[in-house]
């Protein structure tokens, strides 16, 4: 009897792994190897390359980054602020997805088939908040600009290091969606 293979799904989760605490250029196959516990024989037969690695882990963060959060909100009687607050939680507040969606946007600014990628996986969420947003909102400038300040607040507020004046992140933050997902009459 043989022994057990390494499924292709560690192969490519150990690569998002070190794609998220190091950057692309440490997913080399004899790294991950050496990280599972193998030799590097077994990679060569799920994978031609290192490219053909890659271009799985792309496709297993598009799908638990934006395919599985649609999934999870898109639910009956979800209202438009619950369901775009979910959505950024299990995208950006994650200690999964988060690291590996920055490490795409760094990788992204140096391969151009990798920040094609990205901007595909950006306009669905993009959409997502166009929906959301479009649920109380009737005036298309207001939707668009509403959705770039909400994404831009959920990316950017990951850079930013500034204080509050006394308040919390989380405080200043929850006022912010509260002011992008007002409802009310104007």
């Amino acid at each position: 009897m043989g022994a057990a293979r390494t499924p292709r799904a560690r192969w490519v989760e150990e690569g998002l792994r070190v794609l998220a605490a190091s950057g692309v250029d440490a997913v080399r196959v004899e790294a991950l190897a050496k990280r599972i516990g193998v030799t590097k024989g077994g990679f060569y037969g799920y994978f031609a390359d290192r490219d053909a690695l890659l271009t799985e882990m792309l496709d297993e963060w598009e799908r638990e980054a934006v395919d599985q959060v649609i999934d999870q909100v898109d639910q009956p009687g979800i209202d438009a602020k619950t369901k775009a607050r979910m959505a950024g939680g299990l995208t950006f507040s994650s200690q999964r997805l988060l690291p590996i969606d920055l490490a795409i946007r760094g990788w992204a600014r140096r391969d151009t088939a990798v920040a094609e990628r990205l901007r595909r996986v950006d306009n669905r969420r993009m959409a997502l908040l166009r929906e959301t947003i479009g649920e109380f909102c009737d005036d298309p400038d207001e939707v668009e600009a509403r959705s770039l300040l909400a994404f831009c607040a959920v990316i950017g507020g990951h850079f930013l290091a500034a204080d509050h004046g006394g308040r919390t992140r989380a405080e200043v933050f929850d006022r912010a969606t509260d002011l992008l997902f007002d409802t009310r009459d104007r």
